[in-house]
């Protein structure tokens, strides 16, 4: 991760989708000057969550083409989501 300052302009890029970089654009540029650094340190962690994430994707991308098994701990939920599944087939979901 850069250790460059942020920055509206890296934070909106940091996003990366154009929807959610318009929001945040929207939601500093109205924002009242009492508010700006709350509004600004809100989505400035949401960018840092994202770029995260982004790494975080990259590198199990990664270990999954080497054949390796994704990096971290991972809990099994098949049979939970199964269950919620059939409940959820059983009360008329489609």
């Amino acid at each position: 991760m850069s250790s460059e300052p942020w920055t509206i302009e890296r934070i909106r890029d940091a996003l990366g989708n154009p929807a959610l970089a318009q929001r945040f654009l929207s939601e500093i540029n109205r924002a009242p000057a009492h508010q700006l650094l709350a509004v600004f340190a809100r989505w400035e962690h949401i960018a840092k969550d994202t770029l995260a994430s982004v790494e975080r994707g990259r590198e199990i991308a990664a270990a999954e083409v080497r054949g390796e098994e994704p990096p971290g701990e991972w809990i099994d939920v098949t049979e939970r989501v199964l269950r919620d599944a059939a409940r959820i087939r059983s009360q008329g979901a489609a």
